[in-house]
């Protein structure tokens, strides 16, 4: 099949994938790399490449969130573009992974540019329908994404038909060392995720699983899986812990109350 052919199978996959996450679903996560990388990856032929990407660009954005609205990169087309560009170039993955922040960046300016077009002058009559018309603004609201999803869909599509191998053409002429340097960086990127995702939840009572679990791999060079089992079965006796603490907590301070009101009623009679 042709670029062309591909390029739009994979904007109606986006398509598809964002309307029913968020127009349907309320967002349950199906636009995260992990989902749609794999997904891209399938109808381009190289399942295997896109599950590979999929969990490298989940590392890479998993710390990246959408704080008032606002996001610096659009991880859902930075991994679609990200898988074909590697795909239909027959690249190295870490070519990919490096590029996948600058797209993302880039991808996410054209939905910015969208949004005083689109969303913003539907604003009033949206609050309106959902006052006056509850039992018809679901059906609305989802129009209202299947017409501003199709946007993005056409700047994907353009995106992987006819910059894809226009991209890969600029990048051959690059010298060899910077694109050792994009291959180290995307190295690097994963670590950044799992960074900025570690200062957003650190605290200092399980800070020190984090060391643990870099003793595991390092030392003992045990497998992911056999890693996610111990933290499993230590993130579940640290719950029921806590729990009784609590629950020892509440039947103390229930006993308190109950004595305090027993010994009031004494005092009053």
């Amino acid at each position: 099949m042709s670029t062309v052919g591909l390029a739009f199978k994979v904007a109606l996959v986006y398509y598809l994938v964002t309307l029913c996450d968020n127009g349907f679903l309320s967002w349950q996560c199906l636009t995260r790399p992990i989902v749609i990388a794999p997904l891209t990856g399938l109808v381009l032929g190289d399942f295997h490449t896109g599950i590979v990407m999929g969990a490298e660009l989940e590392a890479v954005f998993m710390g990246i969130s959408a704080i008032g609205g606002s996001q610096a990169a659009d991880a859902t087309l930075a991994s679609c573009i990200a898988v074909a560009y590697t795909i239909l170039n027959n690249t190295g993955i870490e070519d990919g992974i490096a590029l996948s922040l600058p797209i993302g960046t880039v991808m996410n300016g054209f939905g910015q540019f969208w949004q005083p077009l689109v969303y913003s002058p539907m604003a009033a009559v949206w609050e309106k329908e959902a006052v006056n018309s509850p039992n018809t603004f679901f059906i609305k609201n989802v129009c209202f994404y299947a017409i501003a999803n199709l946007l993005n869909s056409v700047v994907l599509f353009v995106a992987i038909a006819f910059g894809v191998v226009g991209l890969n053409a600029f990048l051959d002429k690059l010298p060899p060392f910077i694109m050792r340097g994009l291959g180290a960086a995307s190295s690097m990127m994963i670590g950044v995720g799992f960074a900025i995702l570690t200062s957003m939840v650190w605290d200092n009572e399980i800070g020190i699983w984090f060391f643990v679990g870099y003793v595991l791999v390092a030392y003992a060079h045990l497998n992911t899986v056999a890693i996610a089992l111990i933290g499993a079965a230590i993130a579940i006796t640290l719950f029921f812990s806590h729990k009784r603490v609590i629950d020892a907590k509440n039947e103390l301070l229930a006993a308190g109350v109950k004595a305090g009101a027993e010994t009031g009623e004494e005092d009053f009679f």
